[in-house]
């Protein structure tokens, strides 16, 4: 009896046992959970980059509408029946230069009977002039001749100028459009008989925010981009910006100039446009080394311990690949560019032996987080 006793205490005193050891184990392993363990050896491969200063060169980006430096619909002046067309579709024409005859015989005509009345108007106010230096004839009779011989040279004037209103000449050089009339067509003011661009160089407006207006300046460089050539830059300036904001779309119109030698560049042709900032000094970092949660953005900073740290930071404008750190960074920090992925805060890193932490650098110019940070 007494053996059975003791052999069943003895079992229970194992189970017991074993039971315990199974529970503190069973805790351990939900301590441990979701913890990630590190030795010494464990260190995360990176890549880094070292922050410095470094010439920057943002851009902004805009569509704009090609226009031609001088444009014109050419139009008479009068209603008349067209003699003579002088030019075909798509010439290109001098300033000055007679584009159309319109008829005028009777315009010729009158204009030959008005300097004939003309003529013989002066002739006697001549010979009164000399009868007066005698005082043959009254003062007041030689203002009246006067008066006559005057009218009578406006008439004439105004022949001349109905006779040129004849002659529809070019008022600039350019190129001329499609042809719209043909002789013997009558034409009033309202007709339309060619457009007119001069196309040497084009103005391209577009607009901007009006947040960017104090980083706007005249001959800021512009490269503007068109389907219908979609691998050529045309690169232009800055020529003039509008005095004036629109208060619907608060923009305003920015126009710039570009030299069109080769006529490619047309009057309404639609262009991807990109105003180039003058180089400053900023700094910028890869935009991989970025993480972006919602509105948050940060990334990881390697300590002198070779850990790393999380830092928020602001981002300005990106290009080609890059993006300005506003503030949270320091010129000199070590950021992970590649590798963020597999990273939390305190965890060690590695990264090639070239890559090694540069020796201190001189004290930079700080970019001032918290209150001091401008709002991106």
């Amino acid at each position: 009896m007494d053996t059975l006793l003791s052999k069943h205490l003895h079992g229970g005193m194992v189970r017991a046992a074993g039971l315990a050891l199974a529970a503190t184990l069973l805790l351990a392993g939900c301590g441990d959970r979701g913890i990630p363990r590190q030795s010494g050896g464990d260190a995360v491969p990176v890549t880094t980059q070292v922050l410095r200063f470094s010439d920057w060169n943002d851009s902004l980006q805009a569509i704009g509408t090609a226009r031609a430096r001088e444009s014109v619909a050419l139009t008479a002046s009068v209603s008349e029946i067209v003699d003579q067309v002088h030019f075909d579709s798509g010439d290109q024409v001098k300033a000055g230069q007679v584009l159309v005859t319109l008829r005028g015989a009777g315009q010729r005509a009158a204009l030959a009977e008005a300097e004939a009345t003309y003529a013989e108007a002066d002739q006697l106010y001549r010979r009164q002039q000399q009868l007066a230096a005698q005082q043959l004839v009254s003062r007041a009779m030689l203002d009246t001749q006067k008066a006559m011989r005057d009218a009578a040279l406006a008439r004439v004037q105004r022949m001349r100028a109905d006779i040129r209103d004849r002659n529809i000449r070019a008022p600039f050089a350019g190129v001329l459009g499609i042809r719209q009339i043909s002789p013997g067509a009558l034409i009033t003011s309202n007709t339309v008989i060619a457009t007119l661009d001069d196309i040497s160089h084009v103005y391209v407006d577009f607009p901007v925010p009006e947040v960017q207006l104090a980083s706007l300046h005249q001959g800021d460089e512009v490269r503007a981009r068109a389907s219908a050539y979609p691998e050529r830059d045309f690169v232009g300036r800055v020529s003039a910006i509008d005095a004036r904001i629109d208060p619907a779309t608060r923009a305003l119109t920015v126009r710039a100039d570009f030299d069109n030698a080769g006529r490619m560049l047309r009057p309404g042709m639609l262009l991807d446009v990109r105003l180039y900032r003058p180089t400053r000094q900023a700094l910028a970092l890869a935009e991989i080394a970025v993480v972006q949660v919602g509105r948050e953005s940060f990334v990881y900073r390697v300590s002198a311990d070779d850990s790393v740290e999380r830092v928020d930071i602001e981002v300005g404008p990106r290009s080609d690949g890059r993006v300005e750190i506003l503030s949270g960074l320091n010129a000199g920090d070590r950021v992970v560019v590649d590798g963020t992925g597999k990273l939390r805060a305190g965890l060690k890193v590695s990264y090639p032996a070239d890559a090694a932490p540069a020796s201190p650098v001189a004290p930079a110019a700080r970019v001032h987080t918290g209150a001091d940070a401008t709002p991106g």
